[in-house]
Formats: structure tokens, C-alpha cells, sequence
């Protein structure tokens, strides 16, 4: 661990040098990676420093110890050595987990899409509450998020909606929450007072670059139409909204949240781009097999990650087995108990791979 935290100074320091040089300040692209860089690295260097100074402390109450004659003198080693231990321990935690490579996708931003599943209107109304909760994290995290198509439900809700959320390590948070979330309750329009099970699928995808996907538009059919508003009414005369099919795959993509015909389609190109590397995803998922299927990280869409328990007033996420009883809470945006425990179950089982 050592000789790697070594490495990363050096390089630490070796940005420190490239990010004032002429070449990068002239360059915002290679300047912005190398500030990325630098930020990421200075984080590690940081613990790496206060560690090597723990070390330092424990090798000098150490040689008093063993040379000292002075009774005061040893105790204050001793003492010193009772706290400094279990300083290194912790240290030594956190620079492990600090080293567990990184999702390059992690400080993307997200396409945030949530369906109505099996329930009916219920799923619907249920597919509208996970949205307004996510609506409320992503406002916690001071994240942005813009509804990009939506298909509303006939007694509230949506059967569809679909949404770009914008920030700071939007998807390395948000990934957890693709799945199957189940809700338990007494729908409203329930007139017998029974409960009912009803689902919604959640997917989150890293929003792709074109150098990161890139996408033959021979391949592509694109129809235009115009934007429509609650009820399906047109809200413009023009053609803005772009629906995208892409024929190989039998993708479909709507966007019309703008009023120009050009940013819905760069918008729409984002989410098929987002679609296109989650199959290949999938795809090389499936080749590796069991041995490297992660038990929170990018499951499959139809695996049950959730439950909403309104009578009991209980979150279950079932991947962790971890529930809380405050079931309002989570609704208001409260998910982040959830998120947190979720990522350190996925670096526990990466560092049980050995990928520390």
C-alpha cells in the first residue's frame, strides 16, 4: 500500500507542476482534467500525509519506550502510543477505501428514467412520489434536474418520465437506484380499505459523451412533432420535439422539454447514448459471469432492490437488508443513509475481489 501511495504523490506532484505550464492553461480541456486530477489526488495525498506523520509519532513513543529511564517520560509515551494506534488503524481504513479504483463514470451526471410497473393507476401515482423524492435529494445534493419527456397517468403520476439530473458526482450516488422499487399501501382509490402491491422501475444511466459513444446517424430515424403539455394538449405550433429510433437496437427516444428543435435533439442523442452503453454493459456483465456481478452495482432492471411499506412505515432495500422506520422521510429526499450504506457494501466486496 505504501509504494502506492508513493506513486500517487509523485504523480500528485507532477500535476501540481503540468496545471501551471502555458500548454494546459491554454488548453481548457486539458486543464479541467488536470484540475480533476489534482483535486482527486489531493484528497489521497492529504490522509496519506497525516498518516505518515501517526507513523512518525509511533515510531518515536516507541525508541522512548525502549530507551527512556525516566518513569514520566514513559507514561506519556505509553499514553501517547494508546491514542496514536487506533488512529493508525483508522487511517489505514480510509486510505484502502481510498484506493479502491473509481467508476469512471462516477462524476457523470444521470439520465434519471422511472416507469410505472405491474399496479395499474397505483404504479403511476407511485412512479410520481419516487420522482418528487428523487426531485427532493437532487435538491439536498444542489444537484439540477430537468424533466426531459414524461407520459402522465390517468389519476396522477406518470407512466413515464424521464429526466437529466446535473451536479457533482451525480451518477457515483444515483447508480444505486436502478431496480425494481415496490410499493405496499391503501391506494386512494381503494374504497375497501386493502392493500395493495404496486411496482416502478428506476434505471439511471451515465449521460455518454459522443466520444465515449458514438452513434452512425444512418442508423438513426428521426421524426419531429409537436410539444404537448397535461391532457396532451400542443403547447407550441412548431415541430420542436425529436422522437429518435435507433434500428439496431429498436431504441425509441422522445425529448421536447425545449422549445428548439436542435437542443432536443442533443438532448435526446444523450439518452440514447446513455441506452446504447448500458446494452453493452449488460452485454460484457454477462459475459463476465457470477465472478464479478456486483450485489449493489448495476443490477438487473428487473431484480427487486426496494420496499415501501406505508402501514409499517419501513424502507427495506433488500440487496443490503438495511430498513429504517421513517418512511416520510425517505419520500421527502432523505435517501442518503440508503446510498451511503449501498457504497460501502460495494466497496467491501470489491476489496473481498481484491481490486483494492
Amino acid at each position: 500500500m505504501i509504494d502506492k501511495l508513493e506513486e500517487i504523490k509523485h504523480r500528485f506532484e507532477e500535476v501540481g507542476q503540468l496545471i501551471v505550464q502555458p500548454e494546459a492553461m491554454n488548453d481548457m480541456s486539458s486543464y479541467s482534467k488536470l484540475s480533476k486530477e489534482y483535486k482527486d489526488l489531493e484528497k489521497i495525498v492529504k490522509k496519506y500525509d497525516e498518516y505518515s506523520t501517526v507513523l512518525e509519532n509511533l515510531k518515536n513513543s516507541k525508541e522512548i519506550l525502549e530507551t527512556e529511564k525516566d518513569p514520566e517520560f514513559r507514561e506519556l509515551a505509553k499514553m501517547e502510543l494508546e491514542e496514536l494506534d487506533p488512529q493508525k488503524i483508522q487511517l489505514e481504513e480510509d486510505l484502502k477505501e481510498m484506493l479502491i479504483p473509481k467508476d469512471p463514470n462516477d462524476d457523470k451526471n444521470s439520465i434519471l428514467e422511472i416507469r410505472a410497473g405491474a399496479g395499474g393507476d397505483e404504479a403511476a401515482i407511485f412512479a410520481g412520489d419516487l420522482f418528487r423524492m428523487y426531485q427532493r435529494y437532487a435538491e439536498k445534493q444542489g444537484w439540477k434536474l430537468n424533466v426531459m419527456d414524461l407520459t402522465e397517468g390517468s389519476s396522477g403520476g406518470y407512466k413515464e418520465i424521464i429526466s437529466m439530473v446535473t451536479g457533482e458526482d451525480v451518477y457515483g450516488k444515483m447508480k444505486f437506484e436502478s431496480g425494481v422499487h415496490r410499493v405496499q399501501r391503501v391506494p386512494a382509490t381503494e374504497t375497501q380499505g386493502r392493500v395493495h402491491t404496486s411496482a416502478a422501475t428506476v434505471a439511471v444511466l451515465p449521460e455518454m459523451e459522443e466520444v465515449d459513444v458514438q452513434i452512425d446517424m444512418n442508423d438513426v430515424r428521426k421524426d419531429t412533432f409537436c410539444s404537448s403539455g397535461p391532457g396532451g394538449q400542443s403547447v407550441n405550433t412548431t415541430y420542436s420535439a425529436i422522437r429518435l429510433t435507433h434500428i439496431p437496437t429498436g431504441l425509441v427516444v422522445s425529448c421536447q422539454d425545449e422549445k428548439s428543435q436542435l437542443k432536443n435533439l442533443e438532448k435526446a442523442l444523450k439518452v440514447l447514448r446513455g441506452r446504447i452503453y448500458d446494452i453493452e454493459l449488460k452485454k460484457h456483465n454477462d459475459e463476465v459471469g457470477a465472478q464479478r456481478k456486483s450485489m449493489v452495482g448495476s443490477g438487473d432492471r428487473s431484480d427487486k432492490i426496494r420496499t415501501y411499506n406505508y402501514a409499517q412505515g419501513r424502507v427495506t432495500d433488500h440487496r443490503i437488508g438495511y430498513s429504517q422506520h421513517n418512511l416520510p422521510t425517505v419520500m421527502d429526499g432523505e435517501i442518503g443513509n440508503f446510498i451511503e450504506e449501498l457504497r460501502i457494501a460495494e466497496n467491501a466486496e470489491k476489496m473481498k475481489d481484491g481490486e483494492a
